[in-house]
């Protein structure tokens, strides 16, 4: 009678893979979450990727990793802690072991551990198990690397290739923890590798080895049963923020009968998008790679003058150099979207990693009474809603509208139910009419105050733009300086009133509680949680998220107001909470604030809200 496994059921579970970043932990991770959401499960995910393009291998600033949380229930974030771990080399082991819930599994690769990458990965002991203090943790020290050579010896492969298929057998082994299939995986290996056959041959056979070690050593190593979530019927995807902002940015275009036109250069972390939009020529969209980033948004300004959807993509760094341009889009009160994932920073900083420190750039980060609209992104799949609604804004309002996400958005998933575009509102684009009499560049709609778009080579719409002061009634260069404060504030009135045009600002959890928990952006999921997890322990706080930032929702002052303990908190040095403060002086806030380029944990988030509630 052979020895069973121990079933551990769960509602969710966390697992982390993690190795040197040329083990294929992106891929591996991406095929297993991909596999989970396919078998049912709600789940989030987060890339965790080196800051150095190559870092030394074997070494901890070079190990690459991938976490994935998936459950039976609604899931908002990667997790904090894993309840599995993959780590393919000591380096990953030393990097990972502290993020680990106790009595958890770690996979190694006990290949690897030995003596010269011990030393690599710091360790100062030939027992990495006792010198972390691991020995409570379940750890299955698999030989992957010399399981993958014996597997392939008889395949016609160099070492070199042989060992690229390793992630395989640490992915079958995890299929075999959680009993999912296989054959999700087997049918991207056979089309992504068509044209080399012995590659698909290989990956399949150490994909399928992977499992049965893990039935062979079922005695020792737990297992984990998590059921299907029950979700809304409707056809779903894996969806990352950054290929649901390019999709958000299409919608928009379907909807407001204009063609699209991304002018960017690449820059990590959203690269991402410029390549999806690229590969959707099919849908009419133009890209054009530019030399920089200021012709890059250049391109796009002459794209929006011209009549099409004008958008650009940066991260923090490019935000700073297209600050000129944007101020011209402003001054000329021409629609594009301004793209910007943020990264820490600052300069070069940590390009791979995530932080919310660009607001007050893109706030304020041009010369001269410059407004413009700040939208935030807070989801991974609602990076498509909102670069959706920043193209409507900025179309309808004739302004440049500034989205922002950030990596931890724009390279984390989520399912996505797709949606009925016939449910979404159109975009009313506001072409000037050829009939008006006394037509010029700056009439304007009396409720948004956005002028007409005059589209080049329409009959009797002849006219310039640039970035000189216009004269508010004629449209004609002006250096009155009467003239000029009218239309400063006009721009800035016209920022201001696209507020009637936006959502009041909802309150989630107790309405009634005594503190209330205020962020932004990116941090959503990891805030929601942390109020879901306290009303369950019978602690009730309030959330108020904001996703509209200039300009604030119209009843923002109104339901701060009714508050006395106020924390917000974001992943920066206090940035919103400053703008909180410059828009309602009368309303007092702390901050809770982290710049590790990682995001919030739950755990942290909870025990700094008792410590409040505790005063």
């Amino acid at each position: 009678m052979s020895l069973k496994t121990k079933v551990i059921d769960k509602d969710n579970v966390v697992v982390r893979f993690s190795g040197d970043s040329g083990d294929g932990m992106q891929l591996t991770g991406t095929l297993f979450s991909q596999t989970t959401a396919i078998y049912g499960n709600d789940i989030s995910t987060f890339p965790d990727y080196p800051s150095e393009i190559r870092a030394p291998q074997g070494t901890i600033s070079g190990v690459s990793g991938f976490q994935v949380h998936f459950g039976k229930k609604e899931v908002f974030t990667p997790g904090d802690y894993c309840d599995v771990l993959v780590a393919m080399n000591p380096a990953a082991l030393k990097a990972n072991s502290k993020w680990m819930k106790p009595g958890g599994t770690i996979i190694i690769d006990i290949d690897a551990f030995d003596e010269k990458n011990l030393l690599k990965a710091g360790y100062k002991t030939d027992d990495p198990i006792s010198e972390d203090l691991l020995n409570d943790f379940h750890i299955v020290r698999a030989p992957i690397t010399s399981l993958t050579k014996e597997s392939l010896k008889d395949i016609g492969l160099d070492n070199k290739s042989i060992l690229r298929s390793k992630n395989m057998l640490a992915l079958g082994l995890v299929y075999w923890m959680f009993d999912r299939p296989l054959i999700h995986t087997q049918h991207y290996i056979n089309k992504k590798f068509k044209k080399n056959k012995i590659i698909v041959e290989a990956n399949l056979k150490v994909l399928e080895d992977g499992y049965n070690y893990g039935g062979n050593i079922q005695a020792i190593t737990p297992s984990y049963l998590v059921l299907p979530a029950s979700i809304p019927k409707g056809k779903y995807r894996n969806l990352g923020g950054n290929t649901a902002v390019a999709w958000g940015l299409i919608a928009a275009s379907q909807k407001s009968g204009l063609e699209l036109f991304l002018g960017s250069y690449p820059i990590t972390p959203a690269t991402e998008i410029l390549q999806e939009l690229s590969a959707r020529k099919d849908l009419g969209v133009k890209v054009f790679q530019a030399e920089d980033e200021i012709a890059g948004i250049c391109t796009a300004l002459g794209a929006s003058f011209a009549g099409d959807l004008a958008v650009t993509t940066t991260s923090g760094p490019g935000l700073a150099l297209k600050g000129e341009a944007i101020g011209l889009a402003v001054m000329a009160e021409l629609p594009i979207v301004i793209v910007n994932v943020q990264r820490g920073g600052p300069s070069t900083g940590l390009p791979t990693k995530t932080e919310q420190s660009d607001l007050m750039q893109a706030l304020f980060g041009r010369n001269g009474e410059s407004p413009a609209v700040v939208v935030a992104a807070s989801t991974p799949t609602n990076c498509f809603d909102y670069a959706f609604y920043a193209a409507k804004i900025a179309v309808e309002h004739m302004t440049p509208v500034i989205l922002l996400t950030d990596g931890f958005l724009a390279n984390g998933t989520q399912p996505w139910l797709i949606p009925d575009l016939n449910n979404w509102p159109q975009i009313v684009v506001p072409v000037a009419d050829s009939k008006t009499k006394d037509w010029h560049p700056y009439l304007r709609d009396a409720e948004k105050l956005a002028r007409t778009w005059a589209i080049p080579g329409t009959p009797n719409l002849q006219h310039r733009l640039g970035g000189l002061e216009k004269s508010y009634s004629s449209g004609a260069i002006s250096h009155d300086a009467a003239n000029h404060q009218l239309m400063c504030e006009t721009r800035k009135e016209k920022v201001q009133r696209v507020a009637n045009y936006i959502p009041d600002l909802e309150l989630m959890g107790d309405v009634n509680a005594e503190l209330l928990v205020v962020g932004w952006g990116g941090t959503y999921g990891h805030l929601y949680t942390a109020l879901d997890e306290l009303a369950t322990e019978g602690i009730s706080i309030a959330l108020a998220h904001f996703n509209y930032i200039n300009p604030l929702p119209k009843n923002s002052y109104q339901l701060l107001k009714n508050y006395e303990k106020i924390v917000v908190c974001e992943l920066n040095l206090g940035q919103f909470a400053d703008y909180l403060r410059m828009q309602f002086p009368d309303v007092n806030t702390t901050r809770y604030n982290k710049v590790q380029g990682a995001p919030f944990t739950v755990e942290e988030l909870k025990t700094h809200f008792k410590s409040l509630l505790a005063k």
